[in-house]
């Protein structure tokens, strides 16, 4: 009852379910980052969804809901790749930004193209890149283009996707090292597999990614990056960077 009682609290509560975010994520985010005269635990907002004034929003939950298919990976034998065992610790441990995992989202039978995910280790930003046509050149261009759009990048962690072949390449082309995960071991980039489980709740498993727009994958990522999530005290990847990124040229400015 305190979010029903509350008409700012359940504003605020019901925008954010709406945009898929978790009951948990939520809460931590009100008593972390908010100025509410009340906190509300995780536990308030599940029997709120439950409520009879919370209908609309379990409505909403229940239909997002898609059952579950074990996807089988053929993984083909790539040449000369430096595995996630010799990626240096720091890597390992978050301790700067632009440590990257990339993985692809595919298509559903009879669908084609894929999408691109890139996400920071550390700030959690993700950058998706949808590949209407598939070919080792388009993925190389993609990369490029994040690592544009994202100058902080320094290192890559990929699966053993075909795709990446050209590996040698690519770590050319990016200047910056690539480690591949261990076939069948997608916990290795658990990062970018968190990242694509919600993006599976907008696009489902089996839809033609073809058919999705440009518009509709940055407003994708957009939402992604707006999460507010437990491992960054929950505040969004975006606030993160920003707060990086002030940090730094505060910092440039006094030399």
């Amino acid at each position: 009852m305190r979010v029903v009682s509350d008409d700012k609290l359940r504003k605020f509560v019901e925008e954010k379910l709406l945009d898929d975010q978790s009951p948990s994520a939520i809460a931590g985010r009100i008593s972390n980052q908010e100025s509410f005269a009340v906190a509300v635990s995780k536990d308030s907002i599940y029997r709120y969804i439950k409520n009879v004034h919370g209908r609309k929003i379990e409505a909403y939950r229940q239909k997002k809901k898609q059952r579950r298919r074990k996807r089988i990976v053929i993984h083909p034998t790539l040449l000369d790749r430096v595995f996630i065992d010799k990626r240096p610790i720091y890597i390992n441990m978050r301790k700067r930004f632009g440590d990257m995992e990339a993985d692809f989202i595919v298509s559903g039978k009879g669908g084609s193209g894929i999408l691109l995910v890139v996400v920071d280790r550390k700030s959690r930003m993700v950058f998706l890149v949808l590949l209407r046509v598939v070919n080792i050149q388009n993925v190389h261009d993609a990369l490029l283009a994040i690592q544009k759009k994202y100058p902080l990048m320094k290192s890559i962690t990929l699966d053993n996707d075909i795709l990446f072949r050209k590996h040698k390449e690519l770590e050319s082309l990016l200047g910056v090292p690539l480690y591949f995960c261990h076939p069948y071991h997608s916990w290795e980039k658990g990062t970018v597999e968190n990242a694509n489980k919600y993006i599976r709740r907008d696009i489902p498993k089996g839809r033609d990614l073809s058919k999705y727009t440009d518009e509709y994958i940055q407003s994708l990522e957009d939402k992604l990056n707006r999460r507010s999530m437990k491992c960054l005290n929950y505040k969004t990847p975006t606030e993160v960077l920003n707060e990086y990124l002030k940090q730094k040229n505060s910092l440039n400015g006094k030399l």
